[in-house]
């Protein structure tokens, strides 16, 4: 019996360790090194060849040469996998500080067809039609500026995580098959479920209520299903949601304060950890601004900002709606923008005829409600808002429009025997990242995007 060598090793072909070891002098000029990689592009001259590979989102060059290296760059294509024997040659004009020479390469992947799309070149991939881009993503996530797309992703969801649990809330993972909606409405996916009507999921929102029961400050990760049959750049069927609950708070303004310090947080996380992903998108050097200041205007405040800026028929009817337009939600980001020199507003006191049944009214004034928007850059990308956590309270709002309280037993229950005062918000993944880097589109945010035409890849 044999038994398996578990400890990590040093893993000395991983260009990233090649590039530290250089920097710290491990590595020099003539030095041999083998690297694994995927072959980026090759630019042939004559008698030698540029050859640009990519390893663990690192494009770095090689130096194919006729006489001198053991293999014949004529048998190799691009996105071929490959491992490069060769020895370090200093080079002061590569942002790595060194080229590699290539002495030997052998192919460990199948041969490689000639891709429909040209993945090395990111200003042919900027200037494709989304369709083509969405239609060919198992090759274009693979460019580098796409492939930074979702490394950003994978920080701001790092980051919540991290966040959270230093403020002391446990994550929990909620069913995404339920028998009713949280939201209510017809923008539900019905699937059969052993022959009854099942839903998928539009909203973690009543188990992470009663999870405030259970852990006090809950949050969970998850796909949110919307079938809503919205076409917009801003909009998707499926997206991860960001969901967060707690309980004994004095008043909703509490959430608030939690959500601005973690954005605090994700901004600079990006800014440290993610500098070379941003670049792509903020230009060299670029960073995302430091969060300081966070401005809180009520809903009706805030229409009154956009009509006084747009005296006549566009202002008078942004009155009378009980939420906002696109273009509103555009101009009031401008606005703090430009007044207060940052991109964060928290709007509340939303119309209680815009939100949902569990949201707390405000007894100041009934026809407002404890709720905020989050907008960023002029983008709403969180809801959130204080729960209305007494059982006849609840009942009462319930019946006031016209619900079925049979459907909502066991929602009910965590009411019926005790809930804290309680509140929390709900952030769209894919739409801060829209947002942070200026997408054009919410499915660029996405590997692998969901809306009403796209069921592929």
């Amino acid at each position: 019996m044999e038994f398996l060598e578990y400890q990590k090793k040093d893993n000395q072909d991983d260009i990233r360790v090649v590039i530290e070891r250089f920097a710290q002098g491990q590595l020099k000029d003539g030095d041999a090194v083998s690297i694994k990689g995927t072959l980026h592009r090759i630019k042939e001259m004559s008698g030698f060849a540029f050859v640009n590979v990519r390893s663990f989102g690192v494009v770095f060059q090689c130096i194919w040469d006729e006489a001198a290296s053991k293999c014949n760059i004529k048998d190799f294509s691009v996105e071929e996998c490959v491992v490069i024997g060769g020895k370090i040659i200093a080079e002061e004009r590569s942002s790595l500080g060194f080229d590699i020479k290539i002495e030997e390469m052998t192919r460990v992947s199948g041969k490689a067809a000639v891709p429909p799309v040209e993945i090395s070149n990111s200003r042919k991939i900027d200037n494709l039609n989304l369709n083509t881009l969405l239609d060919n993503r198992v090759l274009t996530l693979r460019n580098p500026k796409v492939r930074a797309i979702m490394r950003i992703a994978d920080g701001i969801l790092h980051g919540f995580h991290e966040f959270l649990r230093k403020e002391g809330f446990t994550e929990f993972v909620p069913p995404k098959m339920v028998h009713s909606g949280a939201e209510g409405g017809a923008d539900m996916f019905e699937v059969d479920y052993f022959g009854k009507k099942a839903y998928l999921n539009q909203s973690p929102q009543m188990y992470k209520q009663i999870m405030v029961g259970v852990l006090t400050k809950a949050y969970t990760v998850g796909p949110v299903f919307r079938a809503e049959k919205y076409s917009t750049n801003r909009h998707i069927n499926e997206f991860q949601g960001l969901d967060l609950e707690m309980g004994f708070i004095n008043s909703f303004e509490d959430l608030m304060e939690l959500e601005a310090r973690m954005f605090q947080y994700l901004y600079k996380m990006l800014n440290e950890e993610y500098a070379a992903e941003l670049e792509f998108f903020l230009g060299k050097g670029g960073n995302l601004p430091e969060l300081t200041t966070f401005p809180k205007i009520k809903f009706m405040e805030a229409k009154k900002l956009f009509a006084d800026a747009h005296p006549g028929t566009v202002g008078q009817q942004a009155m009378l709606e009980p939420d906002f337009a696109p273009e509103e939600e555009k101009w009031i980001g401008e606005y703090f923008n430009r007044e207060y020199q940052t991109p964060v507003v928290f709007v509340t006191h939303y119309p209680t005829v815009k939100r949902p049944f569990y949201t707390m009214e405000d007894p100041a004034d009934p026809t407002y409600s404890f709720s905020f928007d989050m907008f960023l850059n002029g983008l709403e990308v969180t809801t959130g808002g204080q729960r209305i956590h007494d059982y006849e309270m609840q009942i009462a709002k319930m019946k006031k429009r016209g619900m079925d309280i049979g459907e909502f037993e066991d929602y009910l229950t965590m009411h019926k025997y005790g809930m804290p005062p309680h509140g929390g918000m709900g952030l769209g993944l894919e739409r801060i990242v829209q947002n942070i880097l200026g997408l054009d589109n919410i499915k660029m945010a996405t590997a692998f995007p969901r809306d009403r035409d796209r069921l592929n890849p």
